[in-house]
């Protein structure tokens, strides 16, 4: 029967000793402190927005759905009308919210993220 490895170290060092785990009180004074509160502003001055803008644009569209058949219904070239491009972009606001909050969370989310982390385990 074989054992499964354990999983590599976080610290690249090769040691096969875990990071250490902080206690609760040291989790509820990060979460109090600036630092923390910092990250969290800077994750709800992108989110919320966006999330409000989303939700109001796919609510937009289902009100023309259901009270502007005649706009919707209108050609916009062949037997493409409004309502499948505003479907279509529907889509691709999907899509490109996701890949801006990656590029977001990637370049301002994360590091601060890292930071907090690396000082909870050195810590602890």
């Amino acid at each position: 029967m074989a054992t499964e490895a354990p999983p590599p170290p976080r610290d690249g060092t090769g040691s096969a000793s875990a990071p250490a785990s902080p206690t609760t009180e040291q989790f509820v004074e990060v979460q109090e402190g600036e630092e923390f509160g910092e990250l969290r502003r800077t994750y709800r001055s992108f989110a919320f927005p966006l999330t409000l803008a989303f939700i109001a644009w796919y609510l937009l569209y289902v009100l023309l759905s259901n009270y502007a058949g005649g706009f919707m219904g209108t050609k916009v070239f062949g037997n493409i009308n409004v309502a499948l491009v505003l479907g279509l972009g529907q889509f691709a606001t999907t899509f490109l919210i996701a890949w801006l909050y990656s590029r977001h969370a990637a370049n301002r989310l994360d590091p601060k993220a890292e930071a907090i982390r690396e000082r909870m385990e050195a810590d602890a």
